[in-house]
């Protein structure tokens, strides 16, 4: 038997972080599945799911929590399979970067019932001007009674500068 673990870290950038989770991992026979890691401001923060032996649970999870004495503020939570229902579909959204965007976005996806399973979002300028840009694209688990149609007309209607795409997975 085994059992998923997802763990999520933040703590000073410096070289090796990466190669010590990896070993620590490793050496406690779990299987790196999945991650999310990025140098933000000063800091590194990362997410990742790791398969590990019910025998080996125990101590892979006291060994990764000992990276706190490194600088490493570290979460381990054990994850249950949940039943998902519904499709999964890409959304992207673009337009002038403003206060709330995230928020407003987040409102209409809830009102719906809509899951966000990944959220990516960054601000840039725009090709044309030096106006900054938001841009967000996610990954959604839509349920089966929401058309696409449905859902692309309820973030339409949150702004007019906003460009939203759709796209099943």
């Amino acid at each position: 038997m085994t059992q998923q673990l997802v763990m999520s870290f933040i703590g000073e950038d410096r070289p090796g972080i990466v190669e010590r989770l990896s070993d620590t991992i490793a050496r406690h026979h779990g299987n790196w599945l999945e991650s999310r890691m990025a140098h933000l401001a000063d800091k590194f923060a990362g997410i990742l799911t790791v398969l590990v032996p019910l025998e080996h649970q125990e101590d892979l999870v006291t060994a990764l929590r000992d990276f706190e004495q490194m600088g490493l503020q570290v979460t381990v939570e054990m994850a249950n399979q949940p039943d998902s229902q519904g499709s999964t579909v890409s959304l992207s959204v673009v337009g002038n970067d403003r206060p709330g965007i995230v928020k407003a976005v987040s409102q209409v996806l809830h009102s719906l019932m809509v899951n966000v399973k990944e959220l990516t979002t960054l601000c840039e300028p725009a090709p044309m001007s030096s106006d900054m840009l938001f841009k967000t694209d996610m990954v959604l688990m839509v349920p089966n009674t929401l058309s696409l149609a449905d859902l692309e007309a309820a973030l339409e209607n949150i702004s007019s500068d906003l460009m939203v795409e759709l796209s099943t997975k």
